[in-house]
């Protein structure tokens, strides 16, 4: 399990995180839904990055949020639906990884669940997320939630 701290390294004073790109982060997909991630979640302020079709949230880095990960084969990982969006869930002890499932590209988000509760960012980034159409659907929803 990778912690949020494998993913960033901050450099300069201007506070831009380092991410690194997933192989597809090309995709015109990612675009789509890059445009539309929010300004905040949780408090956490997003920062720039300087890699293409990734967000991160926080300073030091909360969330971080890569477009064009390739997307997960089908998993025993337990599956959560939210708006319409299933995410596969990886619970570390320093931090959880969501990976929409059924999307290509497919999104992944790494963050601290004691810092932003995962039902928040969850609520927060499935609209984005949404902007990928769905190819597939996880076949077991441990929990499905529809989030106004």
């Amino acid at each position: 399990m990778a912690s949020l701290a494998g993913f960033l390294v901050l450099s300069g004073c201007a506070s831009i995180a380092n991410v690194q790109s997933a192989d597809d982060a090309g995709n015109p997909l990612c675009a789509e839904m890059m445009v539309v991630l929010p300004p905040e979640i949780s408090e956490q302020q997003k920062r720039q990055t300087n890699s293409q079709a990734t967000a991160v949230w926080g300073d030091p880095a909360q969330l971080v949020l890569r477009c064009g990960v390739t997307p997960p084969p089908p998993s025993t990982d337990p599956c959560v639906s939210v708006n319409g969006v299933d995410w596969l869930a990886k619970e570390g002890d320093e931090a959880w990884t969501l990976t929409t499932y059924g999307r290509v590209p497919a999104t992944e988000l790494v963050f601290d669940p004691n810092v932003i509760p995962s039902s928040t960012v969850l609520a927060t980034l499935s609209s984005a997320a949404s902007k990928i159409p769905a190819e597939r659907a996880c076949s077991t929803v441990s929990k499905t939630v529809d989030v106004p």
